[in-house]
């Protein structure tokens, strides 16, 4: 999986990123099972995907607060 920019995320519907985040949710669930029982071999993995879980509710929050503020 390829890391997202935030503008590409940016353009995206909220219903889109939440299915795109609880995909890559799971994914890091099963890396960390994976990591446990020792058969994960990239480890760097783990650090790029909670960035992008991150990246992802980060974008989330922002797309509330900009439609309000285009109601004003």
């Amino acid at each position: 999986m390829k890391s997202t920019k935030p503008s590409d995320l940016r353009n995206l519907k909220a219903g889109e990123i939440e299915t795109k985040l609880s995909d890559a949710r799971e994914e890091l669930m099963k890396l960390r099972f994976q990591q446990v029982t020792g058969q994960l071999t990239d480890t760097s993995r783990l650090r790029i995907l909670r960035r992008e879980i991150a990246r992802m509710q980060t974008v989330l929050r922002e797309q509330p607060a900009s439609e309000t503020e285009g109601e004003a």
